[in-house]
């Protein structure tokens, strides 16, 4: 389908490409995959075009954050513990233990997919920022995260 005008798309040379990352957590924390979705990227063939990329767990998330000073994972990471505490007597799920309800509410309040342009075949992060894995739960697990990009 191709439409013609300013600022359209001749969708008949749309490109598609999909990848897994799987990561292995050591527990809670901030996981940095920028450069693997960087590298991923590059060797597409897509030059303009968007990245989704999707966090497959209801007890891990994604965020893009400064990538710069450690300071704000640590500020991030106390903030979000403070603000949901791992208390069972306040969740009524509680099976997998006292950070579970408060892993799937941390998620609630983060995103489980992210959408970021590409040009250049590279994403358009800005200068400080980085794509994290936010691990909500306190043992170590294997995350699955899908990178779907499409452009030309």
């Amino acid at each position: 389908m191709a439409r013609k005008g300013p600022n359209c798309v001749n969708l008949a040379g749309m490109k598609q490409a999909q990848h897994t990352i799987e990561l292995e957590t050591r527990g809670q924390g901030l996981y940095e995959i920028t450069n693997q979705v960087n590298e991923w990227t590059a060797v597409q063939g897509i030059d303009t075009g968007m990245l989704t990329i999707y966090c497959r767990h209801t007890s891990a998330s994604l965020v893009i954050q400064e990538n710069a000073d450690p300071d704000v994972m640590t500020d991030l990471e106390a903030f979000f513990k403070n603000t949901v505490p791992e208390d069972l007597s306040l969740y009524r799920h509680r099976s997998e233990g006292a950070d579970d309800m408060p892993a799937h509410i941390k998620a609630a309040l983060t995103d489980v997919a992210i959408n970021i342009p590409v040009a250049g075949a590279a994403p358009l992060l800005g200068t400080w920022q980085g794509i994290y894995l936010f691990e909500h739960r306190i043992a170590a697990h294997r995350r699955q995260l899908v990178l779907h990009l499409s452009g030309e």
